[in-house]
């Protein structure tokens, strides 16, 4: 299966993606990716605000992202994992920070 289908669960028509930094350019956006324990790329996705906020912190910067264009994303960066409302640990949410 295709880390961009998500016919299999029930994702949301839009999600939340943690990036390096705020910007208003889209241009300059930068997911922020993570690297899983046995090495695969994995992009984090969040079906709510309030989500991300609890997952991640009150201050990771995001931007909202229609599920549709997951596929997009993977063209132009390929990862190999969509994982979706995942709890950062405490001590790990600095990596998710530029």
């Amino acid at each position: 299966m295709s880390p961009t289908d998500t016919t299999a669960v029930d994702f949301p028509p839009v999600v939340y993606v943690p990036c390096t930094r705020h910007t208003a350019v889209p241009e300059e956006l930068e997911v922020r990716y993570q690297t899983t324990k046995d090495g695969r790329r994995a992009v984090l996705v969040y079906s709510a605000l309030d989500r991300l906020h609890r997952c991640c912190g009150d201050d990771q910067p995001w931007f909202l992202l229609p599920t549709e264009r997951l596929r997009a994303l993977h063209e132009l960066d390929p990862f190999d994992l969509v994982l979706m409302d995942l709890m950062v640990p405490e001590e790990s949410r600095a990596g998710l920070r530029a």
